[in-house]
């Protein structure tokens, strides 16, 4: 009785626990400047460094050895699935953009996972008309302003 006591008590133990590897909840990682194939297609040639900072923003890695380096680089591991790694060089000579390495590059087409994340639904609700309350209407019984003077409309956001 004793042995099929230890055998069950075993295999129930074993069986919690291959179920609990699925039960824990692992969160997605993103480390580094978000770069996008968008943002690249957009650099040019002969850009000056505050066209390059407004497309891309400011460099991850700022080395004050090489000014003329601006290193982009981006992580992404979801908490299940493969990780996924982008990294731009920008190099400039001067105050002008003269070459551009990485993953990335400037003419790829825009992968259609990237199309759709930048595709907003933007929904606005109607604006209701809410009733005065006593103390506004006291309000303005005591300013001798006429309750049609504000604006007592709303939205439900």
């Amino acid at each position: 009785m004793k042995k099929l006591l230890i055998i069950i008590t075993c295999i129930a133990s074993l069986g919690l626990a291959a179920c609990s590897t699925h039960i824990v909840h692992k969160l997605d990682v993103q480390q580094g400047n978000v770069v996008t194939q968008a943002q690249v297609n957009q650099l040019e040639p002969g850009m000056t460094r505050n066209q390059a900072r407004f497309i891309m923003g400011s460099p991850m890695v700022a080395d004050v050895f090489h000014q003329d380096r601006w290193d982009y680089v981006y992580l992404f591991e979801p908490g299940y699935g493969k990780a996924t790694r982008k990294r731009v060089t920008l190099f400039f000579d001067d105050d002008s953009l003269t070459r551009i390495e990485g993953t990335l590059r400037p003419g790829d087409p825009v992968p259609e996972d990237e199309v759709r994340s930048r595709q907003v639904n933007l929904v606005v609700p109607p604006e209701e008309r809410v009733e005065q309350g006593v103390l506004s209407k006291l309000w303005h019984w005591l300013t001798f302003r006429k309750a049609e003077e504000a604006d007592y409309t709303t939205s439900t956001r």
